[in-house]
């Protein structure tokens, strides 16, 4: 009896720890969801009431969305009708690479596609505080040759390839993970999209080299718009199939395999035909678009990346990269609103595309040439223009000054009160009177410290939301919103994999 007990123990002990290695997963230490604190965060109060309001259960299923043009991860959740409803929405911090489909290792771009997330992806030792893998390649990148690995959704808000969060925002999404897992759901649906599948979108990319990829995995975007259901996602022929299903004269279900030839399957009648009479009104749309002429969206030649427009607001020069920038707010208006959890000081946002910068400075290089030197002239003569510009638009007129002593002479009225006496008198008295340039070229030499302070009083704008983006590192500044283990320093957070 003893025996048998102790034999049924060192299974139960076999189970626990083999859950514990699938529940870890990326190569970090094997500690399962059921002693990791920073895992267990509670679902944060406001969600709970949220599910309340739209009728779901805590531990009912989900699905995840992912757009880089609009930097957003969307959260759907199974009400009790079945159907899924969005359930939030939260701002991407950081994504990388180009609008696009990741195609080898070392490449930087961020996955598109269709991708099944279970228990052994999700990471709780993760360097970048929690994170899950996207489980890129999938069967239809392999078939491809497509080769990349520990590709994430986590936090830190720094991207090689990943999509990246803020840790606050990374704790809620993996906690939503977690209960639906907890409620029997196997796996959870990643739909990673360079952009909404609109009309609009597909108009401005039309151009796109990956637009046969992208009308291919609209497929699937469109299934589930219009069954608010979970497509079923198969692979053959190097192309993705949704919501297949066994021909009415067939014996058994079709096996798919991505690089072999399609089995004979049929898609619910249903299903197929709200899919057409959608794709109907989309092409009706897109025609429209393309005829009047909408503007064909530049291709991306240097910038990695992009960030939700939130973010980029709270960031000194920051960009929202290849992501859509503020529309109807600006950066700087933007900046006053509270961003969704900790942006750590390390960020490196999206960069302008210096190549186009600087590709309109060579095609007017002999003109910048010239006028490099005046620089500062002409930054002085703007506030002297108020006081002195008409007198001294005569005084040129009837030559008594070149174009650069004209430039510098507003200056000279300001410096000294009685150097514009003499302007004056040569205009009601033609006479020439060689002195008067002479005193304007004197003082020209103290003018330069004008134009830097004018130039730095108009860069701080940004700088106040630094201190209300944690660019700080002390540990009150990277406190999170989480429950039971705050999301503290970057010393403590890599402290478990050192």
């Amino acid at each position: 009896m003893i025996s048998r007990s102790l034999a049924r123990a060192l299974l139960a002990s076999v189970a626990l720890l083999t859950a514990s290695v699938l529940l870890t997963g990326c190569d970090t230490d094997q500690i399962s969801l059921a002693t990791n604190a920073k895992a267990n965060q509670p679902v944060p109060p406001k969600l709970l009431a949220a599910m309340v309001e739209k009728d779901m259960d805590l531990q009912s299923p989900i699905l995840v969305r992912l757009f880089k043009q609009e930097a957003e991860l969307e959260v759907w959740k199974q009400t009790r009708s079945g159907q899924f409803a969005l359930l939030k929405t939260y701002p991407i911090c950081r994504w990388s690479g180009d609008l696009g489909p990741k195609v080898r290792e070392g490449d930087r771009q961020a996955p598109e596609g269709f991708y099944s997330i279970n228990p052994g992806q999700m990471n709780p030792q993760s360097a970048y505080y929690l994170s899950f893998n996207t489980g890129f390649p999938n069967a239809f990148d392999k078939a491809l040759g497509r080769s990349g690995s520990q590709l994430m959704v986590h936090g830190d808000c720094s991207s090689r390839g990943c999509y990246a969060m803020t840790d606050e925002q990374i704790a809620e999404i993996y906690s939503l993970g977690r209960e639906s897992f907890f409620g029997g759901q196997k796996a959870f649906q990643l739909q990673a999209y360079p952009f909404k599948m609109t009309p609009v979108n597909m108009a401005k990319h039309r151009n796109n080299p990956n637009m046969a990829f992208w009308k291919m995995i609209k497929e699937g975007y469109d299934h589930f718009e219009v069954t608010r259901q979970e497509p079923k996602v198969d692979f053959c022929e190097k192309k993705y199939v949704f919501d297949a299903t066994r021909a009415p004269d067939a014996k058994r279900d079709p096996v798919f395999d991505a690089s072999a030839k399609c089995p004979a399957y049929v898609i619910p009648e249903e299903v197929a035909s709200a899919v057409r009479e959608k794709q109907a009104k989309d092409e009706a749309e897109y025609a429209k678009l393309v005829a009047k002429g909408t503007p064909v969206a530049r291709m991306n030649t240097g910038i990695d990346g992009g960030m939700n427009k939130i973010f980029a607001a709270k960031i000194p020069e920051g960009s929202t990269g290849l992501s859509e920038g503020a529309e109807g707010n600006t950066l700087q208006m933007l900046a006053m609103a509270k961003a969704p959890g900790t942006i750590p000081g390390h960020v490196n946002p999206p960069k302008p595309n210096l190549e186009q910068a600087a590709a309109a400075p060579q095609e007017q290089e002999p003109v910048v040439a010239v006028a490099a030197p005046a620089t500062t002239r002409v930054a002085t003569a703007q506030p002297a223009e108020k006081s002195g510009g008409f007198f001294s638009g005569l005084a040129r007129k009837m030559g008594m000054g070149t174009a650069d002593t004209t430039a510098s002479a507003p200056p000279a009225a300001a410096a000294t009160p009685a150097a514009p006496a003499k302007p004056a008198i040569a205009v009601t008295k033609p006479a020439p009177q060689p002195q008067a340039p002479k005193s304007v070229v004197a003082v020209k030499p103290p003018e330069p410290a004008k134009p830097d302070t004018r130039l730095a009083a108009t860069r701080p704008t940004l700088k106040p939301s630094v201190s209300d983006g944690a660019a700080e590192t002390s540990s009150a500044q990277f406190a999170g919103a989480a429950p039971v283990v705050p999301a503290n320093s970057f010393d403590s957070r890599f402290s478990a994999v050192k």
